[in-house]
C-alpha cells in the first residue's frame, strides 16, 4: 500500500490550496511583487498594538477564553453590528479568521450527502472547506457575466427543482475574486429565494468596508440568514485571525452546536488577537475608511496595466480589492501564464481556474503601497504587451 492508502479520500480529492501554489511562483520569481495574495499593506492602528503589548503579561492572555469570544469584545461587535451593519437580531461567535468561521458553519449545517450552492467565479477556500468536509454534491452558478453579479433567476430555478434542496447557498459581498458589490435589491431577493426554499443562506462580508465611488455595502438578515465578518482585512490583522459569525439571535439549536464545533476546532480565538480586535475597533472604522481610500491610485494604477487585454476585459473593482481580468480566448491555462508572469515579469498573480473562472486572472491592489504598485503595474503591462504581441516568450 502506498502512503495515499493511508490518507482520507476526501482530503486527496481536495486540490493543493492555490496560495500554497502561489507562494511556489513567488521562489520562482526575481523580487517578486505579491498582486495575488488578498491582503493589504498596513498594519493595525499604532494606539491599538501600543495597548496589547501591555495585554500580553497578562496571566489570562496564556489561558483559555469562552468558546463565543472575549466578552467585552462580544459586546462591542454586537454594538457594531447594530450601527454599521443594522444587523439587531444576531447573535456573536468570534473565530480564528472567517475562513475558520465558515468551516465552523459547514460542520455545523452540512451533511456529507447535502448539496450546497456557490457561484462562479467563487472564493476558492469555500470550495475546499466543502470538499473536505466530503461535501461533493458542489452545485456552482453563473454569474452576470457583464458585472459577475449571481444569477438569482438561476438560483431560484434551482432550489426549486433540486431534490432535496441544496441546504446552502454561499455569497461574498463585496465579491472574492471578483471584486464585485451585490445592491440590496439583489441582495434581499436572494436571501428571500432562500428562506422560501428552506435553504441557509451565508454571506461573507470580509470586505465590507472596501466599497468605492458612493458604492454601498448592505447586509441582511433573517432566520436562515448567517454573516461573517473579519478583522484581517480591515484593520491589518491578517496573522492575528480573528473573525466572527453573526448567526440568528433565536436558533438556540444552532448556538449548541456551533459551539461543539468551536471546542475541537479552535476552543477560542487568539486571546492577545481578541485583545487587539476590540483595541482596534476603539480606532473606529473612519480609521479603516482613510486607510481603504489610499487604495484608489492602486486600483487605477492596475487597471490601466491591464488595457493590453482589450476592451471589456476587466471586470470588479468597485468594492472588495480585487480585479478580474479576462485573457485572450487562446490562454486558457491560465495557470501557466501565472507561472510565466512570475518567472519572466516578477509579478505575481492569481490563475482564475482556482475559483472556477479559466482563462481568467485575478489581481488585488491591497497588498502593495502605492510606490510599489507603480512598480509592479508596469511589470505587468509589460507582461501582457508581450502576452498578447509575441505569446509566453521564454
Amino acid at each position: 500500500m502506498d502512503s495515499n492508502g493511508k490518507l482520507a479520500t476526501r482530503v486527496l480529492n481536495t486540490e493543493l490550496p492555490i496560495m500554497v501554489n502561489i507562494q511556489e511562483l513567488t521562489k520562482e520569481a526575481k523580487d517578486p511583487k505579491p498582486l495575488a495574495q488578498g491582503a493589504v499593506y498596513w498594519q493595525p492602528p499604532e494606539q491599538a498594538l501600543e495597548k496589547v503589548t501591555h495585554i500580553a503579561w497578562e496571566p489570562t492572555t496564556s489561558r483559555y477564553g469562552t468558546h463565543e469570544g472575549l466578552p467585552q469584545l462580544k459586546e462591542a461587535l454586537t454594538k457594531k453590528l447594530h450601527q454599521e451593519n443594522k444587523l439587531f437580531n444576531s447573535s456573536v461567535m468570534v473565530t480564528a479568521g472567517s475562513n475558520q468561521g465558515f468551516l465552523n458553519l459547514v460542520l455545523t449545517l452540512c451533511d456529507v450527502t447535502d448539496s450546497v450552492v456557490l457561484f462562479a467565479p467563487y472564493f476558492f477556500n469555500a470550495h475546499m472547506s466543502f470538499h473536505m468536509t466530503g461535501i461533493t454534491n458542489i452545485l456552482v452558478g453563473p454569474s452576470n457575466p457583464k458585472t459577475l453579479q449571481p444569477d438569482a433567476d438561476w438560483l431560484e430555478r434551482t432550489l426549486l427543482e433540486t431534490k432535496p434542496t441544496p441546504k446552502l447557498v454561499s455569497i461574498v459581498n463585496p465579491g472574492n475574486p471578483s471584486g464585485t458589490c451585490i445592491p440590496e435589491p439583489l441582495l434581499q431577493r436572494i436571501s428571500d429565494i432562500c428562506r422560501k426554499a428552506g435553504s441557509w443562506l451565508v454571506v461573507d462580508n470580509a470586505y465590507e468596508y472596501f466599497v468605492y465611488d458612493s458604492i454601498k455595502h448592505s447586509c441582511v438578515e433573517g432566520n436562515h440568514v448567517i454573516n461573517l465578518f473579519t478583522f484581517s482585512k480591515a484593520y491589518g490583522m491578517m496573522g492575528w485571525r480573528v473573525g466572527y459569525i453573526a448567526y440568528p439571535l433565536e436558533a438556540k439549536a444552532l448556538r449548541t452546536q456551533l459551539l461543539k464545533v468551536q471546542d475541537n476546532v479552535a476552543i477560542c480565538a487568539p486571546m492577545i488577537s481578541q485583545h487587539l480586535a476590540f483595541y482596534c475597533l476603539e480606532a473606529g472604522n473612519e480609521w479603516v475608511r482613510n486607510k481603504v481610500n489610499t487604495l484608489g491610485k492602486n486600483k487605477q494604477l492596475l487597471i490601466e496595466a491591464l488595457t493590453p487585454l482589450g476592451k471589456d476585459a476587466v471586470t470588479g473593482g468597485e468594492g472588495a480589492i480585487y480585479l478580474w481580468a479576462r485573457l485572450p480566448e487562446k490562454y486558457l491555462d491560465d495557470f501557466e501564464v501565472a507561472r510565466w508572469l512570475a518567472r519572466r515579469h516578477g509579478v505575481v498573480v492569481l490563475p482564475g481556474g482556482a475559483c472556477g473562472g479559466p482563462g481568467c486572472i485575478r489581481l488585488t491592489y491591497g497588498a502593495v503601497t502605492e510606490a510599489d504598485c507603480e512598480v509592479s503595474a508596469k511589470r505587468l503591462r509589460k507582461g501582457l504587451e508581450e502576452l498578447v504581441t509575441s505569446g509566453m516568450v521564454e
